[in-house]
């Protein structure tokens, strides 16, 4: 563990004033700790570490993987993206006893594909910079592929794209900020963009968003929620990682504010105007959670009768595991109940993966996908495996 104490000043000429406005008034002080956990290799006996509540069981359903990111679960089986390796998998149970035994690249040479998503029998994959799509064929296969953008921002620090459709039928791309806490020259960036399926009128939705990976429309009221990664290098304990219902038009505030309405401190005053009345205009995170958790892949569980009553309409978010703080936090898929639309109460749902002292650590949620059947698949990326969590 590394700890570090950062000095923020922020020195602007008087042209710069014209652009940016004032800079901090007072440095700010801020003790880092880097915490990595050390990473231990996935062995089957593992799996009895893990808890999951008690309607559900869990186990491994594929191993091997290298680092599978984002999964789509359809009737043909799995697809799982793989940024570093730059590919689409697909994943199949050939003899229905719940473990895929068939795996296929169905799609090479996709350099960076991370966000994934399916609508009327076509697979669309997400980079930083191109969106595509390909027709799923009745093998499961892919074909007829057409890149239908190639000019999205830039990923930069944040280069993981996710993609999925809406309930209104339009297409959305979370886009994160380059860097960690800058002041952006292209508006694209640090937000939740719409558009068409064709990639055509597209818009900014919502801004102010540092880095929202994981998004998904509430089953009942249709509200867009997303959890956004907060900014490094404040400390332990600041920002807090927030979640947000996500309006269309809304501003969360990033890189000036956090939170509830939370001015930073480090960062220069807007144009015309200071940070704690800027703040005010934004709108606040609905729920917080510990800095640095990191949260990836976002979901709802959709009321059906193959989803335990205690869950149905709940979210499920991937904490991936933090590296900024003293203490480690994260590193498992938590549950948001919500309550008359709300979210209410927080609970552990897949946990175990690191160790009591946070000295080690045999996993990294990073992906999340519900089958018809209730199946909650997720991917680790840091041990290459692909858990299922089971109803009962």
């Amino acid at each position: 563990m590394k700890k570090i104490t950062v000095l923020f000043f922020i020195f602007l000429s008087t042209e710069a004033f014209t652009q940016k406005g004032l800079p901090a008034k007072l440095p700010t002080e801020a003790v880092v700790h880097t915490t990595f956990p050390q990473h231990v290799d996935f062995r089957q006996t593992m799996i009895a570490q893990l808890k999951v509540p008690q309607e559900y069981t869990v186990k491994a359903v594929a191993t091997g993987l290298g680092k599978p990111r984002m999964v789509v679960v359809t009737n043909k089986g799995l697809y799982v993206s793989r940024r570093d390796q730059g590919d689409i998998l697909f994943l199949t149970d050939t003899n229905g006893d719940g473990i895929m035994d068939k795996l296929t690249t169905v799609w090479a040479n996709f350099k960076g594909v991370h966000g994934l998503t399916e609508k009327d029998g076509w697979l669309y994959g997400c980079s930083d910079k191109e969106l595509k799509k390909a027709r799923i064929t009745s093998e499961g296969m892919l074909s007829d592929t057409v890149t239908i953008l190639n000019d999205l921002p830039e990923g930069s620090q944040h280069d993981n794209r996710v993609i999925s459709f809406g309930p209104d039928g339009k297409l959305y791309i979370s886009v994160g900020s380059s860097c960690n806490d800058c002041k952006e020259t292209n508006p694209e960036h640090a937000t939740i963009l719409q558009m068409n399926a064709d990639g055509t009128g597209r818009r900014i939705y919502a801004r102010g968003l540092r880095n929202t990976i994981g998004f998904d429309w509430h089953p009942v009221t249709r509200e867009l929620w997303g959890a956004d990664n907060g900014t490094d290098w404040r400390g332990d304990s600041i920002p807090p990682e927030e979640l947000n219902m996500i309006i269309d038009g809304g501003n969360y505030g990033w890189p000036q504010v956090y939170g509830k309405q939370q001015a930073d401190p480090t960062r220069e005053d807007p144009l015309g105007t200071t940070k704690e009345a800027y703040a005010k205009t934004t709108i606040p995170s609905v729920m917080e959670f510990p800095a640095h958790s990191a949260p990836i892949d976002f979901k709802f569980l959709k009321a059906s009768g193959k989803v335990p009553a205690a869950y149905q309409n709940a979210a499920l978010v991937c904490w991936h595991g933090s590296w900024n703080r003293q203490q480690p936090e994260g590193f498992k898929v938590q549950c948001i109940k919500f309550k008359d639309g709300a979210p209410a109460e927080v609970t552990d749902f897949l946990s175990g993966f690191l160790s009591n002292d946070g000295k080690t650590r045999f996993g990294r949620p990073a992906g999340l996908a519900i089958s018809p059947t209730g199946i909650i698949y997720v991917t680790d990326d840091a041990n290459g495996v692909i858990y299922a969590v089971i109803p009962k």
